[in-house]
């Protein structure tokens, strides 16, 4: 495995996982469960944010209390659509996140992303960027996602999903070395249509109940 690729296996985290996989898992729940398992990455992904110290008093005493240093800033982009589901979660931890949105489909045929949408704050470039995305299945969205924020000159980026493909894996870490992957799940492999397998099926659909 590439050494930039965090395999994150908490136990609340690989056992809401595994609900999210069961195909009779509800649209609800698979939503509810996302946002469960968001927090839990983030919890991760941020572990490394510098703290500073401040003078306080708690009902008992004086002290000097650790608090985030304010000139760490960060941004987080969504890969449309499904990225949507961990930014939410991802918010409820860190409100004060800027947050961006990325575009992206998969021509069925080709595989190749296309970019509809593209929108981030204009600090970015004073900001530590999370980009975040269910699924790292060819790679081919997310390398090309991270190509377009690289442009906009982040202080730094990691990548964070759910699932990964030893393909998608391999792709991305040979185009982005500089950037770390933070994933709660490696599987097996990816399907003819570019699934990753045994995965969770379609994360866009089961998330917003389409087909």
């Amino acid at each position: 495995m590439y050494p930039q690729v965090k395999l994150i296996e908490h136990p609340l985290l690989q056992h809401k996982l595994t609900l999210m996989r069961k195909v009779e898992t509800s649209t609800t729940k698979f939503r509810n469960l996302l946002k469960e398992v968001s927090l839990l990455l983030a919890y991760e992904v941020t572990r490394d944010l510098p703290l500073k110290y401040e003078p306080i008093k708690t009902p008992l005493a004086a002290m000097n209390a650790p608090v985030l240093a304010p000139d760490k800033k960060l941004v987080l982009v969504s890969v449309m659509r499904a990225g949507q589901g961990i930014l939410d979660g991802m918010l409820e931890l860190m409100p004060s996140a800027r947050v961006g949105h990325i575009g992206l489909y998969r021509d069925p045929k080709t595989l190749i992303p296309v970019e509809y949408y593209f929108k981030v704050p204009q600090d970015v470039d004073q900001r530590d960027m999370l980009v975040v995305d269910p699924m790292l299945a060819t790679g081919n969205t997310a390398v090309a996602a991270v190509e377009r924020l690289k442009s906009t000159n982040p202080l730094s980026i990691k990548f964070v999903c759910l699932l990964a493909a030893p393909e998608g894996i391999e792709n991305f870490c040979s185009v982005h070395p500089d950037v770390p992957v933070y994933t709660a799940a490696i599987d097996d492999y990816l399907d003819e249509h570019g699934y990753i397998i045994p995965g969770l099926g379609d994360a866009g659909d089961r998330l917003f109940g389409t087909k």
